[in-house]
């Protein structure tokens, strides 16, 4: 992560429910062919661990077990433009919100508790629709035949940090450049900017 402590970011409720607010994420490993990644889903316990699940034809299914993982979420980031500053030399830079897991992984084998995890990650999302799907909806024979194709995984969390790089080590007047140039760029600056407006402190 970035050397700076001015942009770590301690709060462990904070960073727990920025995992399940986005809810996707990479997770990479060491494996005897190389370093891998897998793209998943995935969702707090609320007791110290993240699940997951993965194709057993993904390239870590055959690795993970038993192994340390690092999870990577990364939240809303935008382009900082020089050109939003008051002083004219400076460079371009990225601001960021990203949260990084480590931990060890454990398999999750047993048919019922597979299905408990699906569940609960379809659960979770569907929450966001009008019209939620539950997996309830397709035949249970279906669903089965998915689970076998699948193996859960458990991530117990060793340590969570994270970085919000979100111009703290700029003037107020910089920051205030920045958050009008992000708001002005539409919806790829907005969660940016409002992320400032929400977690830096304010002179005054």
């Amino acid at each position: 992560m970035h050397p700076s402590a001015a942009f770590r970011n301690p709060d462990r409720d904070l960073l727990e429910t920025l995992i399940d607010q986005i809810g996707f994420g990479m997770v990479f490993a060491q494996t005897p062919d190389g370093p891998r990644v897998a793209h998943v889903a995935l969702l707090s316990t609320g007791d110290g661990a993240v699940q997951f699940h993965l194709s057993r034809g993904n390239a870590l299914a055959k690795h993970l077990a038993e192994r340390t993982a690092l999870v990577v979420v990364n939240g809303p980031d935008g382009y900082v433009s020089p050109r939003w500053y008051s002083d004219p030399a400076q460079v371009p830079t990225w601001n960021y919100v990203a949260v990084h897991v480590h931990g060890a992984v454990s398999w999750v084998h047993e048919a019922d508790a597979k299905l408990a995890i699906v569940r609960a990650l379809t659960d979770h999302f569907e929450r966001r629709e009008m019209k939620p799907w539950s997996v309830d909806d397709a035949p249970a024979d279906y669903i089965q035949a998915m689970l076998r194709g699948i193996v859960g995984v458990r991530l117990s969390i060793e340590r969570i940090e994270a970085q919000f790089k979100l111009s703290q080590n700029r003037t107020e007047d910089d920051r205030s450049g920045i958050e009008l140039g992000l708001t002005e760029r539409g919806a790829e600056g907005e969660d940016v900017a409002h992320l400032m407006r929400v977690h830096l402190p304010r002179e005054g």
